[in-house]
């Protein structure tokens, strides 16, 4: 471990490729939907042809998306955050915004987030998100901006009025390298609302879903080996990808994990048989629709996430741990903070 290096010293060491300190970082989008990387479309009609109701359900090909997220650079694994405030119709996995064709002055994120910090290496990293408590305003967001002309203002979540008298959770999101392939992961939720409210955080750890298609650096003969996820004790995962090598996510609060597959739900999407029972939004359905045979009871698969439940008080936080590493550790959070 090198947790003492300076910024200049780990730079240093990778731009003389002595190490491979840049290999994690922020590279996971906040919105993948709706954009021409992922446009297989007839007509090249990008934005309705995978629009935002499509993503929590739909497999990307390209690159992934999700909340305050990191990935390597190859983006085989990614990890991210989602949340539920009880109310809200969907799983907030990723950043909603409006399609360009939706927006008067073109495509546009309707969010509330800021980036607080970040230096080169991506050694230490900071985000915070502003999580309304009411049920998020999706489709107010969409029918008014639709109304509006060029030659007015953008509608932005702010005026809405759904932050009024402080109802939301400020999520503070931040990463520490302890060295190139081992992160400190720390969440910190406040309420800043009057009364009790409820909220359901989710670290959640995935692959980018590249098996369907194949790798091209297969050698002649090389079997396809489809990565996988599994528990390994109630505070502990093992994240195996044959490309980016065996990872380890621990739990210093511990969690109720839950499993799927990354994959699309096409009897969902296209009244298609799915390839598993198990497919990319079942998180959203075990949580929100309480469908609990949406997630695989054997515990393993291609997409995991950790369900942390609370209801907190006024200026009340709750704070989750977790450590991303490539080694296994007896201790892992013996020097975490």
């Amino acid at each position: 471990m090198e947790p003492n290096l300076s910024e200049k010293e780990r730079l240093r060491a990778h731009h003389e490729h002595k190490a491979n300190w840049k290999k994690w970082g922020p590279y996971l989008s906040e919105r993948s939907w709706g954009t021409v990387r992922e446009d297989y479309s007839d007509d090249g009609d990008a934005w309705n042809y995978f629009p935002h109701d499509h993503s929590r359900s739909r497999v990307y090909r390209w690159n992934e998306d999700g909340i305050g997220g990191i990935s390597d650079r190859h983006q085989h694994i990614c990890f991210a955050w989602a949340f539920w405030n009880g109310k809200d119709p969907i799983l907030k996995e990723r950043m909603f915004g409006l399609a360009n064709e939706e927006g008067n002055h073109g495509e546009d994120v309707k969010e509330m987030y800021f980036y607080l910090d970040n230096i080169p290496s991506h050694s230490f990293m900071k985000m915070l998100y502003k999580y309304p408590q009411a049920e998020f305003p999706y489709k107010q967001l969409v029918d008014e901006n639709a109304k509006r002309g060029l030659d007015q203002p953008e509608y932005e979540l702010l005026d809405t009025g759904i932050f009024q008298e402080n109802r939301y959770f400020d999520l503070y999101i931040e990463y520490a390298k302890v060295d190139q392939e081992d992160i400190c992961i720390k969440l910190t939720a406040v309420n800043r609302g009057p009364d009790p409210a409820y909220c359901a955080l989710l670290p959640t750890i995935w692959f980018r879903n590249t098996w369907i298609w194949g790798y091209r650096t297969l050698k002649p003969g090389e079997q396809l080996v489809k990565p996988h996820i599994k528990a390994l004790s109630p505070a502990a995962l093992q994240v195996s990808h044959p490309k980016a090598g065996n990872f380890y996510l621990y739990a210093a609060e511990t969690p109720h994990w839950i499993f799927t597959e990354n994959e699309t739900n096409f009897e969902k999407l296209y009244g298609r048989q799915n390839n598993t029972p198990y497919v990319k939004d079942a998180f959203h359905r075990y949580l929100i629709e309480k469908e609990s045979a949406a997630v695989n009871p054997a515990q393993t698969g291609t997409k995991a996430a950790g369900v942390y439940e609370r209801t907190l008080q006024p200026n009340e936080s709750f704070t989750i741990r977790l450590r991303l590493t490539n080694r296994e550790l007896n201790d892992p959070f013996a020097e975490f903070d």
